[in-house]
């Protein structure tokens, strides 16, 4: 029986504001043709705060995409492992029973993987499996959730460590002045989640259905162009409008398991922004309240990129709310359009 256990989660020291980001739009793009709408924008992406691994004055320098892979790779090594002993801690577990270690990450690259480097540093076993998922942006949150359910479909007694590492910072580019390039610079944070999937025991949720699902000939919607300065993203204005055609998939794997994705006890939705959240209740038929986890992350940390599922369920956890047997849906949305859906109930079992 697969539990996702309580996920752990942390963002870095350094704060920029909205009202921060705002004065930063205003100084930096002065001129720009369209500053007006940048900044009625980024006012509505209820986003109040946001994490940074550096402080700003740091992000806008831009060193080069060599020395920004250099700071990833040194962030990550310093900020991940306690994030995942405080995980491994909430599954009750060791290195040495974690069986698949699971990394996304959009932000950065390093090859090895970093999984890689933990296995080596923090006493996982030699014989541990990886997979490294790179390119499915706020989706892998998600996905790595499903490739952890499918991994302990087949091995029962399996248990699964997911990491999520997002340095979105790093993403900053100066020279970019699109109005989605503008309006993601008020979107991002940045933070490192982790959390175990359990093949038997654990308290949590207990996966029982996973999907995926891509809006056709959409992929080149939300897209890196990868230069020599780095990763530049880019969004399409048509981003905001894709619950419409994902509603409908979320409805069919709830009806698949004879659920109604209208009627579930919660909700863990990636949080990519007010519309995305505001929209999908309309289509599903559920009252904002319902996507209150989420909410919560986008307000205090902003769009977190693949970690934000994990941070939803990390919020649920804290309040204490669920009951053993109530329904859920779990989702997360990003690159292709891509959806990562599951399915499952909250379960209190002792190990």
């Amino acid at each position: 029986m697969a539990v996702l256990c309580k996920p752990a989660i942390a963002v870095p020291e350094y704060i920029i504001t909205r009202d921060d980001t705002l004065e930063l739009a205003r100084q930096l793009h002065a001129n720009h043709s369209q500053l007006n709408l940048v900044l009625r924008l980024i006012e509505h992406t209820g986003v109040v705060r946001r994490h940074l691994i550096q402080p700003i004055d740091k992000v806008l320098e831009h060193p080069g995409f060599d020395a920004r892979s250099a700071i990833y790779e040194e962030e990550s090594k310093a900020r991940v492992p306690a994030v995942v002993r405080r995980a491994l801690d909430h599954a009750e577990l060791e290195p040495r029973e974690i069986d698949l270690i699971i990394y996304v990450s959009c932000t950065g690259f390093m090859m090895p993987s970093l999984t890689a480097w933990l296995i080596n540093h923090m006493g996982f076993r030699s014989d541990t499996r990886q997979i490294p998922i790179a390119q499915l942006g706020c989706a892998a949150g998600g996905a790595a959730i499903n490739r952890a359910h499918d991994f302990c479909q087949a091995y029962p007694d399996a248990n699964v460590l997911l990491v999520a590492c997002e340095f979105c910072s790093l993403c900053y580019q100066p020279d970019d002045d699109g109005v989605g390039s503008l309006l993601s610079n008020g979107l991002f944070g940045d933070a490192v989640a982790a959390a175990v999937m359990r093949g038997k025991g654990g308290t949590g949720v207990h996966l029982q259905r996973n999907a995926s699902y891509l809006i056709p000939h959409t992929e080149d919607w939300i897209s890196y162009a990868v230069r020599s300065t780095g990763f530049h993203f880019q969004l399409d204005k048509r981003v905001p409008g894709t619950m419409e055609p994902l509603a409908p998939a979320l409805r069919a794997l709830a009806e698949e398991h004879k659920w109604d994705a209208g009627n579930l006890d919660f909700y863990i939705i990636h949080a990519g922004g007010p519309r995305i959240l505001d929209d999908l209740c309309r289509f599903l038929e559920v009252p904002p309240e319902a996507f209150r986890f989420s909410r919560a992350t986008l307000t205090e940390y902003g769009n977190i990129a693949s970690a934000v599922v994990l941070d939803a369920l990390a919020r649920m956890f804290d309040e204490a709310s669920a009951q053993d047997g109530q329904r859920g849906l779990l989702a997360g949305f990003g690159p292709g359009i891509t959806a990562e859906m599951s399915l499952g109930t909250w379960t209190s079992s002792p190990n």
